[in-house]
């Protein structure tokens, strides 16, 4: 490279280096689109530990107290997603910033028996939910006579059902009524029969009291009911809110029958003591990890729901490392070079020649960038690559 120069690509200032005309991205923009950001709704009953898990996620400190309904308008925070590699990059590039990818929680209202049909704040609760895009359930499964249950005692799948009831209800009210119009729309032209047919087989899994994300798609099918936005399509995590007793307890009773419900619904469940993990997000560095040594944890069970929520959504990260930035960057898993490079700005992506790629696993064991490449682990991809989680990437193109 001949000479550095810093070039304005639309609204935003970016370190580029240019050589015979191809530009190389050094240093990413400042601005994350807020749209990119992917939101996960915190639901549940009423007093299961959602604002307090919201709380030590966030940090917001949202309202918490024991009544229901003390959540009525959503808490909204956005919160980085833990990645080790972030931190040993930063380590051998000294950079001038670290910036992790990100994703929106959305504290939501405590949801009751009949929800569906406005009880309580249902209403609310699902146009809230409606616009997230996955569900991370807390299921309360700790006995304590000062904390109000709604139902008056505690069963974990029993709540689970009360919400996916509730949820169920919600979308075969939607589901008719594009029974009703794709029926009405078939009389004028034929084509609307594939469309019909697609709305009755959801519509006989929700009365099955099956999940309409259960069932299997063709590519045409999902086209139908994408915009539907079905409350029972988005995907799932339930979090098994335990007390500091049963934390080291692999064999509880509770526990147990979330995880035998979540295998049915081919979701994930992570146990956690909501008010441990509201304690460890007030701590730092070393006091931190002392905690953590204490109770026996690798991690904290806030780290943990991060990550599989992230991973729930479809999404990976690709890095970018260098002096004046160390950043992972969000895409959809299955997701190719140049959409890749689109994340970073639309006129890498327009002016797309090739990537170069190395693994962070070769990078780390390597040592440097330039010992990568004396091994030939540096790779030039082209317009077809999928990308990988972890390719640390350097993109060339042509403005």
């Amino acid at each position: 490279m001949h000479f550095l120069q810093c070039f304005r690509l639309k609204n935003n200032y970016s370190l580029i280096a240019k050589t015979n005309n191809l530009c190389y991205i050094i240093v990413a923009i400042e601005k994350r689109k807020v749209e990119d950001i992917m939101k996960i709704g915190i639901v549940g009953l009423p007093n299961v530990g959602k604002s307090t898990l919201f709380n030590a996620i966030t940090n917001a400190g949202a309202e918490c107290a024991n009544y229901p309904f003390c959540t009525i308008e959503p808490n909204v925070g956005v919160v980085p997603v833990p990645d080790e590699r972030l931190d040993n990059l930063a380590k051998m590039y000294n950079p001038q910033k670290v910036t992790h990818a990100v994703i929106e929680f959305v504290d939501i209202a405590g949801l009751v028996k009949g929800a569906s049909k406005g009880e309580g704040l249902g209403n609310k609760f699902l146009s809230h939910i409606r616009e997230t895009d996955a569900i991370c359930e807390v299921v309360r499964c700790f006995e304590d006579s000062n904390i109000i249950h709604v139902d008056g005692s505690i069963n974990p799948v029993r709540d689970i059902q009360t919400i996916n009831l509730e949820l169920i209800f919600a979308d075969l009210e939607t589901v008719e009524k594009r029974i009703d119009r794709s029926s009405k729309m078939i009389k004028a032209d034929k084509k609307y029969q594939f469309e019909l047919d697609t709305w009755k087989k959801v519509r006989e899994a929700l009365e099955n009291g099956k999940m309409a994300r259960s069932l299997d798609y063709s590519e045409e099918e999902l086209e139908v009911i994408k915009d539907a936005f079905l409350l029972t399509m988005k995907p799932i995590l339930y979090v098994a809110n335990v007390s500091e007793e049963q934390l080291s307890d692999n064999n509880d009773a509770n526990v147990k029958a979330v995880e035998e419900y979540a295998k049915q619904d081919k979701a994930e469940v992570i146990k956690l003591c909501v008010k441990i993990e509201e304690e460890l997000s007030s701590l730092d560095g070393d006091d931190k990890k002392e905690m953590l040594e204490a109770l026996g944890l690798e991690e904290s069970g806030l780290d943990k729901v991060i990550k599989s929520s992230y991973d729930l959504l479809g999404l990976m990260s690709f890095l970018t490392a260098g002096e004046p930035e160390v950043r992972a960057w969000t895409i959809k898993k299955g997701t190719k070079a140049p959409q890749a490079a689109g994340k970073i700005h639309s006129d890498i992506e327009r002016g797309f020649i090739r990537a170069e790629i190395v693994s962070y696993d070769d990078l780390i064991r390597e040592g440097s960038m330039v010992a990568a490449k004396e091994k030939g682990l540096v790779r030039s991809e082209g317009k077809e690559y999928i990308m990988q989680d972890g390719d640390i990437v350097l993109f060339k193109f042509n403005v």
